[in-house]
């Protein structure tokens, strides 16, 4: 579909006697997907090169293990998992018809409801998805080795995470892309869908509030990341009036433009960075850098789509998808040892320095997004519905885009667990308990009792000298940690040490640029979901038209979670450590919401055994989520319980004391006890909501399957007038059938849509 004048979503949409059909027969895609021997040799091979892999990921032991077996069992998981188990899931849950209207093109109103180029929009969806948790979660769950977060993310990601964005995607797509609050108001009825919309608005708030936090303390006091990851706004605004008024179509001649663009803004951050305004303009503390990120989630949230949103999520796409198999190409020439143990010594503990509490089940819910996430569901009934072309798509964009956030948590879990362990827990522990000194943290990393660990304050220097830093101590977050692994292992491959710093930046504007289209685009999603509950007071909110409407919705959105923001940047605890457990949970518990919905959904469509698909990654994340909430709120521990912790740190201020643990100051002992407090009542709000969505939903389910209440929530079906491919590269078919429309859209460009971002 060409971009061109926009039309009237009904003149649009109307077929001519003339076109050709909008889909391709069912037997001619058969046809092309007929199994040949090369094609079964293929797949044995790709079958057995995994299996090697997991081969030796679980079972070699030694001294050390080579980084390039992650790399071969995850991506032969992932091919083996798209191409059989998604088609599986695609034949017998999803069914889906390409000669159905999609929102996009039955709904086109050229902002929010536009026709994208299949491409285009996996770019954008899979930058909005792919936030801080396949970055920062993995990270962190290196504390416990390499072997228990490896099998999580992989396994994970192909029988859940992958599951739940697919099946969002594909029951917002019919149902006018509504949000995931909406759905579960309509299939729950009253009680549950109350209790849904405030589980995913609250959980929203908290999620992109940490999402922004890692941004926070990965540039804080870095002029150079500052700098070159702000060059990257005005850069996408201009790829969005480039394509839309000066080049529309000419979506590779951007595209080469905006790379160049990309890579010159890294490059010249540090000459900008070395220089006394530089230094001045762009060296921002982090309440600072918290109130600019706060400002710009307003901004990109109220803007057009095409404007800033989509050409950034398209441009980050390809450093966030070109870095990540660059790392894996660097590991497998480079072949880097991993020491980390398989399983460390805080797998069987609840006092690990970087989280606290045991593998089960804050393994899970630490590593978050980059196996399954609820925040996900947000995007996948959000913008994403409103976009896609056609329903055959969705299986690339849904289950594929995940596939892809788990491989950059594995990338990250191998770069976090490469370099020195030492390091990584003088990194990853808070300023509280390291001073913020290499002395402090040098102490503080040798009293922990690590097996083969002596860290002494020369290599901390050393280090942060190395990738051009003033220090490296206490840069929690994930981001700085995975930056430093990244490019430990990229200067062997190409530049030397001389180019460590440039690939610590380089990965530094990698991680921002990941989250920050995750703030702008969850922002958003947040907005749709407020606008749609204001409706019901004043219809006019749910016009998302209405310019009006939007800056209101988008406001109280940005003001609940840049409080959070701003609560866990002043924490004296050290926000992420605190936090992030809690973003875990909360994102997990959203995902046992929107599956749940789909257990309901495909239920009443007359869907049986095939029902297992959802319901066993539901019941799964239910028990893993429900515990961990029930210890962080009942936990007599204070390093793991949020009221364990509020009543040592108010008893200690009613008996006089002036510090205690990590709190050095009565302040920060009285910023202790009110985050503890708004961290153990969300968590209650959380699991409690969460609890009646699930009941509600097996209720529904129950009723289903015995033929009651067979609901139909599904858009009115609405034929198509236009015919898009359905992956990535077309098939000849495709081809063939693309041609014939583009000649047919030449001779009645009234009825072409204009794509947000050319097609």
């Amino acid at each position: 579909m060409s971009p061109s004048s926009p039309e009237p979503s009904s003149g649009a949409a109307a077929a001519t006697a003339d076109a050709p059909p909008a889909a391709l027969p069912e037997q001619t895609v058969r046809a092309e997907q007929r199994w040949t021997p090369a094609k079964i040799v293929l797949w044995v091979a790709i079958s057995l090169v995994g299996a090697l892999g997991w081969v030796m990921l679980a079972l070699a032991r030694g001294e050390t293990i080579n980084a390039i077996w992650f790399v071969f069992a995850a991506v032969a998981t992932y091919l083996v998992a798209y191409r059989f188990y998604a088609k599986f899931i695609q034949n017998r849950l999803v069914k889906p018809d390409d000669t159905r209207a999609t929102p996009a093109e039955a709904e086109y109103d050229g902002k929010d409801y536009v026709p994208t180029d299949r491409r285009i929009l996996f770019g954008h969806h899979f930058a909005a998805i792919a936030g801080a948790g396949p970055l920062v979660g993995p990270v962190l769950a290196a504390q416990m080795g390499y072997l228990p977060g490896t099998i999580w993310i992989i396994v994970g990601v192909v029988l859940a995470g992958a599951v739940q964005d697919f099946l969002v995607l594909v029951i917002s797509t019919r149902r006018h892309g509504r949000s995931l609050g909406q759905m579960a108001r309509d299939e729950l009825g009253v009680v549950g869908g109350v209790a849904a919309f405030i589980a995913t608005l609250t959980i929203m708030l908290i999620i992109v509030a940490i999402l922004a936090m890692v941004v926070v303390n990965s540039l804080g006091e870095s002029a150079w990341g500052v700098y070159s990851v702000g060059l990257t706004i005005p850069i996408a605004i201009f790829m969005g009036l480039y394509l839309r008024f000066l080049r529309p179509g000419k979506v590779f001649e951007v595209s080469v433009i905006g790379v160049a663009l990309l890579l010159f803004a890294i490059i010249s951050g540090r000459w900008v960075a070395e220089t006394g305004w530089g230094d001045a303009l762009f060296h921002l503390d982090r309440p600072v850098l918290a109130g600019l990120i706060i400002a710009y989630g307003f901004i990109a949230a109220v803007l057009p789509v095409w404007v800033l949103l989509a050409p950034r999520d398209y441009l980050s796409t390809f450093m966030k998808i070109g870095t990540i198999v660059m790392l894996a190409v660097a590991i497998i020439v480079v072949r880097p040892s991993i020491s980390t143990p398989a399983v460390s010594e805080f797998a069987s503990r609840t006092d690990g320095p970087v989280f606290t509490g045991g593998l089960f089940p804050f393994l899970f819910v630490t590593i978050a997004c980059g196996a399954l996430s609820g925040f996900h569901a947000m995007i996948s009934s959000g913008t994403t519905p409103k976009l896609v072309e056609k329903e055959r798509q969705m299986r690339m964009i849904g289950y594929g885009g995940m596939l892809m956030e788990s491989f950059v948590a594995i990338m990250a879990l191998v770069a976090a667990v490469s370099i020195d362990r030492g390091i990584y827990f003088a990194m990853n522990s808070s300023a509280a308990a390291t001073g913020g000194t290499i002395e402090g943290a040098a102490q503080f990393v040798n009293s922990l009792g690590l097996t083969g660990v002596n860290l002494d304050p020369a290599t901390l220097a050393q280090t942060a000298k190395d990738v051009g830093e003033e220090s490296i101590v206490s840069r929690t977050g994930g981001a700085p940690t995975l930056a430093v692994g990244l490019a430990g292992i990229m200067h062997k491959l190409v530049g030397g040490p001389a180019m460590m710093a440039f690939w610590y930046h380089f990965a530094i504007m990698f991680e921002a640029l990941f989250i920050l289209t995750s703030v702008d685009a969850g922002t958003r999603v947040a907005r749709f979901m407020l606008a749609d509950a204001l409706g019901g007071w004043k219809p006019r909110f749910r016009d998302h038209s209405w310019r009006v409407g939007a800056w209101i919705t988008t406001a109280v959105m940005v003001a609940g979670w840049g409080s959070i923001l701003m609560m866990g940047v002043l924490d004296p605890l050290g926000g992420i450590n605190t936090l992030f457990p809690l973003f875990g949970i909360a994102n997990q518990l959203l995902a046992a919401v929107a599956l749940a919905i789909c257990l309901v959904v495909f239920a009443r469509k007359g869907r049986t055994w095939s029902l297992l698909i959802i319901f066993v990654p539901l019941a799964f994340t239910a028990v893993v989520t429900i515990t961990g909430s029930f210890q962080k709120i009942f936990s007599s521990d204070p390093g793991v319980g949020y009221w364990a912790n509020h009543i040592a740190y108010r008893d200690a201020l009613a008996a006089g004391k002036t510090e205690l643990g990590l709190a050095k100051t009565p302040e920060d002992m009285h910023a202790v006890v009110f985050n503890t407090a708004v961290q153990g009542s969300l968590s209650i709000l959380f699991v409690v909501c969460t609890i009646i969505v699930i009941v509600v939903s097996l209720w529904r389910t129950w009723q289903a399957l015995n033929g009651r209440n067979l609901l139909d929530t599904e858009a009115p079906r609405v034929e198509s007038a236009y015919f898009a491919p359905a992956g990535m590269v077309p098939t000849p078919a495709e081809k063939e059938l693309e041609g014939r429309w583009r000649d047919h859209l030449r001779e009645h460009p009234e009825k072409d849509l204009a794509g947000t971002v050319g097609h």
